[in-house]
């Protein structure tokens, strides 16, 4: 006799043949089973798809879950953490490789598109910079610091030494607040001071500084601020 096939089996065909006529029409924990199961083959995915979205809120905070907060989960075991990894590196490469596509960058909103795929799911602070030619295209993006929860080093020299070995015409500078304001702090605004200084006397521009959070950001040029 053949054996019977899992409960959940007929469910997630049905699931594959929704996506294939009309995607949008699937919900968000019904998105998450399909992609849980390409990591879980052999289980019901929906539970542990419904408690992700319980757990962090929506769809994109469960793709920037961080990996500590993930594993905790009754379910989502070294697989599923491995696939996450995954997924976050991809979908920020996507994010970083459409800024670099543009012709000219001088985007505030694609800058911080970009740094949030990136940085808005982490949990210490990270310093990045885009190093642009004399058209504003992308020469670079780099990662110049690592910090704790709430600070960052980031050293104008070092920045500005990586600019003149790209031959770099400006910089962006890029870094996250993991507690979810990117409003400035006082001493982001002293060290975005310092950076110009030290820019100027190169001939380097500082285009603008962005700072993201999980869900926005803050632009100094955007806000006169530069």
């Amino acid at each position: 006799m053949t054996k019977d096939k899992p409960h959940y089996h007929g469910h997630r065909q049905r699931l594959k043949e929704r996506l294939a006529q009309n995607p949008r029409a699937l919900a968000d924990y019904e998105v998450l089973e399909l992609v849980l199961a390409g990591v879980l083959p052999r289980r019901d995915t929906k539970p542990l798809a419904k408690a992700l979205l319980e757990e962090f809120g929506t769809l994109p905070a469960v793709m920037r879950a961080e990996p500590g907060r993930l594993e905790k989960l009754d379910g989502a075991g070294p697989a599923v953490v491995a696939h996450w990894r995954l997924l976050q590196e991809l979908l920020a490469r996507v994010a970083e490789g459409t800024m670099r596509e543009r012709e000219v960058l001088f985007n505030s909103e694609a800058v911080a598109r970009a740094a949030m795929a990136r940085l808005g799911g982490k949990r210490t602070e990270e310093f990045w910079v885009a190093l642009l030619d004399t058209r504003n295209r992308v020469i670079a993006w780099e990662r110049v610091g690592a910090g704790t929860v709430d600070r960052v080093e980031a050293y104008p020299r070092e920045i500005m030494a990586l600019a003149l070995e790209n031959k770099a015409r400006s910089v962006i500078l890029v870094h996250n607040h993991p507690g979810g304001n990117p409003e400035p702090s006082e001493e982001d605004q002293l060290l975005t001071l310092g950076m110009i200084r030290a820019a100027s006397t190169l001939d380097v521009l500082v285009n603008d500084h962005v700072i993201v959070s999980e869900s926005g950001y803050f632009s100094f040029r955007d806000k006169g601020m530069i």
